[in-house]
């Protein structure tokens, strides 16, 4: 295996943690400590005990053997590794006091604040691995504005595994990742319907991350990347990951204080979730792939391949808004972000709704460089020709959600404030009839559609829409369209629209320009 660049940190991490619980390691069981494994006796101080005894003889594991351990907030210490062995369940406690805690730094008046199940701070080497369960008890943590405690916070820590360990049923998110450096998660399982907010991973404002084969099922967003300070996520890697989620399977954002660089995803499925019902989000998944910039911050150099997507609502959602959202008080608003140099490959996707992809920026402040190839979507159809009138609104300070302007006026892709869009060899259709257009560009500049294969159907309205549209090409495409009309400009400033090398001897009529298009727009 060939390693270079910052992911050999990461794979250096991940053998050194996996050699390190090997037989010369140091073991620390924790029934050596007094833990009682019955799910009734609180076993915390037990295992805090253990914990630290570990890290003051210079670290090594502490072992959970199978049993229930019911337990409130336990911290863990550099150079420790939390094993939990083969029908082990770490049991989170339901009452709110086992997780009240101050920091040391704390003024003697300040109240404790809840914490979360397992917490870690600025520490080094550390791990959590083994077969076992982590139960969080979540549904006794309903209210949605109380502190409701994670499964696993990990904050500013260096060197860090988290490896084949099954999560369930927490009061928020199952895990948190922020701010820190060398980290690996591999083959992490979740099932995260218990209470609001229950997201399946989340990485924070992390650095050199590689994230391999998990399955995530949860109520909210399944796999998230976030930046909720100024540091961006970055030289991010997931790949073989099975997601499903009542809201977004794959999501960049809704945070994005310091945005996303450098980020690969790849060969990973989504789907709705079949064994859960609603409490967050909606039965059917919102979007599969989601890639927000709402909050400043910048995405560059994302990079989606091989990804299978199943019955969510929307397959695809890109969007650049300016929710402006500050996480600390005394920090100045950001001011709107960028998005650019995005592409997604290989993306098959079926049984998704009405509603249509969307790419959007804002006026002023486009998305840049977009390039979608070998992509082939199938939606539900359907539709009348209702939505062709009716406004799609800006909402730049809005939550970024995939349904967030209503069914489009495309069944296949509305794309808006956007320069250097490229879609290559597209492949769209849908159940039903549907009378809306296949694409709308409104605001665009250089964009190329390059070998669509679009379905038409029969009374549809034009199967391409441009509003406003400079250097646009059709380029290499063969729609089977007889009666119907394959492209409508409209817009003063639309300029240089180009039809290259497309079979068009089965389209009824190939443009329909507005009174306002000059004339020389589209070569007759």
């Amino acid at each position: 295996m060939k390693i270079c660049g910052p992911r050999l940190g990461v794979f250096i991490v991940g053998s050194i943690l996996a050699i390190s619980a090997g037989a010369s390691e140091r073991v620390l069981d924790v029934l050596d400590h007094g833990a009682t494994p019955d799910g009734t006796t609180l076993c915390t101080a037990a295992i805090q005990k253990t914990i630290e005894r570990c890290a003051l003889e210079g670290g090594g594991m502490v072992r959970l053997p199978a049993g229930a351990w019911l337990t409130g907030t336990i911290f863990l210490r550099s150079g420790v590794t939390l094993q939990l062995d083969a029908g082990c369940t770490l049991l989170g406690s339901t009452n709110r006091v086992d997780y009240l805690h101050r920091k040391s730094d704390d003024p003697p008046d300040a109240a404790p604040v809840v914490h979360d199940l397992i917490v870690g701070e600025k520490l080094e080497r550390i791990a959590i691995r083994g077969t076992g369960k982590i139960e969080g008890n979540g549904s006794v943590w309903r209210d949605p504005k109380g502190k409701r405690p994670k499964a696993i916070l990990l904050s500013g820590c260096r060197d860090v595994l988290v490896e084949g360990i099954r999560i369930e049923s927490t009061g928020s998110w199952a895990q948190h990742y922020r701010n820190c450096d060398h980290l690996t998660l591999r083959g992490i399982t979740v099932f995260n319907h218990a209470s609001f907010n229950n997201d399946g991973l989340d990485v924070d404002s992390c650095r050199d991350v590689t994230i391999t084969g998990c399955n995530i099922d949860s109520d909210d967003d399944a796999l998230c990347l976030k930046s909720t300070s100024n540091l961006p996520c970055e030289n991010v890697t997931i790949s073989d990951c099975k997601v499903s989620s009542h809201c977004n399977g794959i999501k960049m954002g809704t945070e994005s204080g310091g945005g996303f660089l450098n980020i690969n995803i790849s060969r990973c499925s989504v789907s709705s979730p079949k064994h859960s019902k609603v409490i967050y989000g909606s039965q059917r998944g919102l979007a599969g792939i989601a890639l927000e910039i709402v909050d400043g911050g910048k995405m560059d150099r994302v990079s989606v391949s091989d990804i299978a997507i199943e019955g969510v609502s929307v397959p695809i959602f890109v969007r650049l808004g300016n929710r402006a959202r500050i996480y600390k008080p005394a920090i100045t608003k950001p001011g709107v972000g960028t998005l650019q140099n995005v592409t997604l490959r290989n993306i098959t996707a079926r049984g998704c709704s009405t509603i249509g992809c969307s790419i959007t920026g804002l006026p002023d402040h486009p998305v840049r460089n977009v390039t979608l190839e070998n992509i082939q979507l199938g939606f539900e159809g359907g539709e009348g020709k209702d939505a062709l009138t009716k406004p799609v609104p800006e909402r730049p300070t809005s939550y970024p959600e995939s349904k967030m302007f209503g069914t489009l006026p495309a069944w296949g892709f509305y794309c808006r404030h956007v320069r250097g869009v490229t879609f290559r060899n597209m492949r769209l259709c849908t159940d039903q009839p549907d009378l809306r257009h296949a694409f709308v560009c409104d605001d665009a500049e250089d964009v190329t559609l390059d070998k669509l294969d679009a379905q038409f159907s029969a009374g549809a309205a034009p199967l391409i829409r441009l509003v406003q549209a400079k250097n646009f090409l059709l380029h290499g495409s063969r729609p089977d369209m007889l009666g119907g009309t394959l492209l409508e400009v409209s817009g003063s400033e639309s300029r240089r629209i180009k039809l290259q090398k497309n079979d068009l001897s089965r389209v009824g009529k190939n443009v329909e320009m507005s009174a306002d298009v000059p004339l020389d727009a589209v070569p007759q």
